[in-house]
């Protein structure tokens, strides 16, 4: 690697909107514009990755204000901690993973976590500062990828798709470095903490970067990158809560609008096809 790279996990600040009164839980708050009955609100704590999950959240605003709901927004830059706050019981739901990894994350450390919807999908890309097409990277390129289990598996089913690399079984979710069966170009493959690679895979050959990572970065994943996932990929994003909470109302209401005809519209003005709806 031609720069050290440090790992970190950092908890970003905390970002807070309030989509009725401040007095959030369920508490009931004076209609001060028509000066009419007071309104039930119930209050949401949001666990988001900041892009494009946070900012498809806040631009929801409104619809949540309309269906009573006081959301307070939890960003994170990493992969770990929004699944073990959310099974702590400091998010009421999480929304930044997919589903194969909240599986595996879930078995890896004893949670009890459950889906209870989708929204979009995330294009998982390779990103290179050098080379402008795969055919250039050279033999023995250095290339970053997630170092997560189902990411990295993704990041190598990503490659495999176009003949850089070949793995025993080629539809594999949990496919490791030791399954690759065939590398002609004799890449090297550093595991990194996803939130990292965006910041350095130009130290390197290439980087194999998730969306929202990307997005953050300033990168498309469709413009940008010399390598990027089709449409058909399994991995979509999903909205989390703990074992038990699955028919919570209030929850629920949260996916409606997460899945509402104003959701699709932000999600296909805002990121112009880097994202797409699944609902």
């Amino acid at each position: 690697m031609k720069k050290r790279i440090l790992l970190s996990l950092t908890l970003a600040a905390l970002l807070v909107f309030t989509a009725c009164s401040s007095n959030g839980g369920g508490e009931k708050a004076p209609d001060v514009s028509t000066g009419g009955p007071e309104v039930s609100t119930e209050k949401v704590v949001i666990g988001v990755s900041p892009a494009p999950h946070g900012e498809i959240v806040e631009a929801l605003e409104s619809e949540f204000v309309a269906a009573g709901i006081e959301v307070e927004i939890v960003t994170f830059d990493d992969y770990v901690q929004p699944n073990l706050a959310l099974d702590d019981g400091d998010l009421d739901i999480n929304y930044f993973q997919h589903k194969p990894y909240l599986d595996n994350f879930s078995a890896e450390h004893g949670l009890d976590l459950e889906v209870i919807g989708q929204v979009h999908v995330e294009p998982l890309a390779l990103y290179s500062e050098e080379y402008s097409s795969v055919e250039e990277l050279p033999d023995g390129a250095e290339i970053l990828i997630p170092d997560d289990p189902t990411n990295g598996a993704r990041a190598l089913l990503l490659l495999q798709s176009e003949g850089l690399i070949e793995l025993k079984d080629p539809t594999d979710l949990n496919a490791t470095e030791a399954d690759i069966v065939s590398n002609p170009k004799n890449l090297k493959f550093t595991a990194l903490d996803a939130a990292n690679i965006a910041r350095t895979y130009t130290d390197v050959d290439g980087g194999v970067i998730n969306a929202n990572f990307a997005i953050d970065a300033g990168l498309n994943p469709t413009n940008d990158s010399i390598l990027v996932e089709g449409d058909q990929s399994p991995y979509a994003n999903i909205v989390a809560v703990k074992a038990g909470e699955e028919n919570n109302e209030t929850y629920l209401k949260v996916i409606e609008i997460l899945n509402s005809d104003a959701a699709r519209e932000f999600i296909e003005r805002e990121y112009q096809g880097t994202i797409k709806p699944v609902f």
